[in-house]
């Protein structure tokens, strides 16, 4: 595109823009401009609720790091002798502080 065509194209553009303000004050000042207020809604975050497969993830990693110790003290806090026995409400709070072993 030549430097003409591009600078014809620029005008036609500006023009453009000058004709749609001119439009928009003319609604302004007729007074058929009601500005309306918008309400945003709040993004809908869904959190993912460990699963028995994620948690027993996480203590399978600590046992091999070495502290299976804490982690059957840690399935003991949760007032069970075996991960399945922990009620599934409870496996964010027990991910939480298996990570802090």
């Amino acid at each position: 595109m030549s430097r003409i065509k591009l600078l014809l194209q620029v005008t036609e553009d500006v023009q453009a823009l000058a004709d749609s303000l001119k439009e928009l004050c003319e609604v302004m000042k007729s007074g058929e401009y009601q500005q309306k207020e918008v309400k945003l809604e709040e993004p809908k975050v869904e959190v993912k609720k460990p699963t028995l497969v994620d948690v027993r993830t996480v203590l399978a990693r600590k046992s091999q790091e070495g502290k299976s110790s804490e982690v059957k003290v840690l399935i003991g806090k949760y007032g069970a002798e075996r991960l399945s026995d922990i009620k599934e409400e409870r496996f964010a709070e027990l991910l939480k502080d298996a990570e802090g072993l």
